[in-house]
């Protein structure tokens, strides 16, 4: 009887023990742990070796980043286990002994004097915060055994490491340690790591800031030591490049070199301070085989200007000169010039177009290579009339590289010869993906900055053409810097913008300076305000000369000293195009000997003798045939259709 007794209790027992064990389980379903702020953290933006660039807060402006046990030094979580919780590793999310410690503690008080929180307790409160009363201690128990046999010890504490309070808006420990010490968690020192434990026991009345000596007193008794000064300051996030950061919770990988960046921004401080009021400048350098950016800056204004708030290597400006290298390099690529072609530089008219030198003077006869380095207007204004601005315009953008026309009142201008002086607006990003094609094979791919990115290249001239231009820019600096760097200043009209682009074997730089509202720099030019920042930049690279240029095909030496007339053409509109009849056509020419004579069909229409242009009113749908003549008899001709 007494042995089937004894079997009963036992069964009993089990039955008790699996309907408690189904129950916990049942429960601890039904009620999860909440981990809803842990899920709520700052965006952040890596460099190509994970360093931290910068951070945005989370809702309600906390600067909460997420942190892991390897984010911190392993001498840091020794310290805060024996401070906080010395049998963490071995209790399974309580400890019964302090946990009745704190009970006569309280009882005696009679109010809560110490909670005998283990660190999976303190984490259960920070994942959901309460008032400090017994039932909040009872669900906080229960919760610390949920954790327990949910989670690991190290992502228990990795919980705590990112949700631990630091005063004010700082939550965990990569927050603080940034806030207070402008470093990772993971390069403490023994007195700071100290601190950053002691802060989370009352963060609001150890703030450094607000009570130093309360903080300088706990931080040194968990020392065992007088460690010195404390922080009296918080310092700012990182904030480095104006990054476009993630949503919440979300890290990018980026292609900056934090060091090369931090390098670039440092010149770019200590260069506005020379620079007239409400100055900004943009830096750029990439890498030429990878066509991944390695660093830029922006917006670094001085006086009350908006720079601060731009990113101003995407705002679009008028690149001046820093678009004739690759006039050249289509006209060489095209065998209407090569480097030693030489051109009478004298005045000059196209139409009504009259193009001066920057310095109003002319220089007579000059090879087409001395005329690209003195950045002499003629002779590119001269090369772009025989190519087509259309042709240039359509080529450019066919590489993946937006040239923005002037607005009219109606739609954009048409490209005309103003382009090869800077009658089109580029951003220092796509400028510098053109320089990049110059620097490689004539290809150009659009430069990026997150990892892992792929873009396909488009050709925009040889490589032949691009080697060809390199050398001729290939030129010591006026003041410093290494050799075997090829470089290209430009100047807005008005001073308004000042461009420096550069490039050697491994990168590609680019300089502007100007002012974010488009108003003109007194007496600023590429060569006095962008240009020293485009040595300095240099001097950051590997010194890695460019390769020698090719020579030059033996056809286009010993040219005569005046390019070929320019040829009899139609800009507008191009053969075996649609137009709208919704109201007049305008026809458009290049080139032949004025007057010229334009006809629909064989019929005159009437035109200024002076221009080269004319007005065509459609009289219904329908195909017609479009012919315009020179002075000369030479004839050119395009079908269209008329809707």
């Amino acid at each position: 009887m007494a042995a089937w007794q004894s079997r009963a209790t036992a069964r009993i027992i089990a039955l008790a023990l699996i309907c408690a064990a189904a129950l916990t389980f049942a429960l601890d379903r039904a009620f999860p742990p909440n981990l809803a702020r842990l899920a709520i953290t700052s965006g952040e933006a890596l460099d190509r070796n994970g360093a931290l660039l910068a951070v945005s807060p989370a809702p309600g402006g906390v600067w909460r980043l997420r942190t892991t046990t390897s984010d911190v030094d392993p001498a840091f979580l020794a310290r805060l286990i024996a401070t906080e919780d010395r049998h963490f590793w071995h209790h399974p999310g309580v400890n019964p002994a302090a946990l009745a410690r704190a009970a006569v503690q309280d009882l005696r008080a009679g109010h809560i004097v110490s909670g005998g929180s283990t660190l999976t307790m303190q984490t259960a409160r920070l994942l959901e915060p309460r008032p400090r009363t017994v039932r909040s201690k009872l669900i906080e128990i229960a919760r610390a055994l949920q954790l327990e046999a949910r989670y690991s010890k190290p992502e228990i504490l990795s919980m705590w490491l990112t949700l631990a309070p630091y005063g004010g808006n700082l939550e965990g420990v990569r927050a603080a340690s940034l806030a207070w010490f402008g470093k990772s968690p993971r390069a403490l020192s023994a007195a700071e790591a100290a601190l950053l434990v002691a802060i989370p026991r009352r963060p609001e009345a150890l703030r450094p800031d607000r009570h130093a000596d309360r903080a300088h007193a706990l931080r040194d008794r968990i020392l065992q030591a007088d460690g010195g000064d404390i922080p009296n300051h918080r310092q700012p996030m990182p904030r480095h490049a104006r990054l476009q950061l993630p949503p919440l919770d979300g890290r990018i990988t980026t292609t900056l070199d934090l060091n090369l960046q931090s390098a670039l921004e440092a010149i770019a401080r200590e260069q506005i301070a020379t620079l007239p009021d409400h100055a900004s400048v943009a830096l750029i350098i990439a890498r030429n085989r990878t066509r991944q950016i390695e660093a830029l800056t922006s917006g670094t204004g001085s006086g009350e200007g908006r720079g601060d708030a731009l990113d101003l290597t995407r705002a679009i400006r008028s690149p001046g000169s820093a678009l004739k290298p690759f006039i050249y390099a289509m006209a060489f690529e095209a065998g209407n010039a090569g480097p030693q072609t030489r051109l009478d530089d004298l005045p000059r008219r196209f139409g009504n177009y009259a193009p001066e030198n920057f310095d109003r003077s002319f220089n007579g006869p000059v090879t087409m290579a001395e005329a690209l380095r003195r950045s002499l207007n003629l002779p590119a204004v001269a090369l772009l009339a025989q190519l087509g601005p259309a042709q240039f315009l359509d080529r450019v953008t066919a590489s993946g590289i937006a040239l923005h026309m002037p607005r009219r009142a109606i739609g954009q201008a048409d490209p005309s010869l103003p382009l090869a002086l800077g009658g089109a607006g580029i951003t220092l990003r796509d400028l510098a993906s053109l320089y990049e094609g110059l620097a490689t094979d004539g290809s150009v791919t659009p430069l990026h900055l997150i990892a892992d990115t792929t873009a396909t290249p488009h050709p925009l001239v040889s490589q032949r053409a691009a080697r060809t231009i390199a050398g001729i820019l290939t030129q010591p600096f006026p003041d410093f810097g290494p050799d075997g760097i090829a470089w290209k200043t430009g100047t807005s009209w008005g001073g308004r913008d000042a461009w420096a682009m550069g490039f050697n074997a491994t990168h590609t730089a680019g300089v502007w300076v100007g002012r974010p509202d488009g108003t003109p720099l007194p007496a600023a030019t590429g060569r006095s305000l962008a240009l020293p920042l485009l040595e300095k930049l240099f001097a950051l690279l590997p010194a890695e000369p460019l390769p020698p240029a090719p020579p030059e095909p033996v056809s286009l030496r010993g040219t005569p000293a005046t390019p070929k007339p320019d040829a009899l053409r139609m800009l507008f509109p191009p053969p075996a195009s649609t137009l709208s009849a919704d109201g007049p056509i305008t026809l458009r020419a290049m080139g032949g000997k004025r007057p010229l004579v334009f006809l629909v069909d064989g019929t005159k229409l009437q035109t200024d003798p002076a221009r080269r242009e004319a007005s065509w009113h459609p009289p219904a749908p329908g195909f017609y045939k479009l012919t315009i003549l020179d002075a000369e008899g030479t004839a050119t001709h395009a079908s269209v259709r008329v809707r």
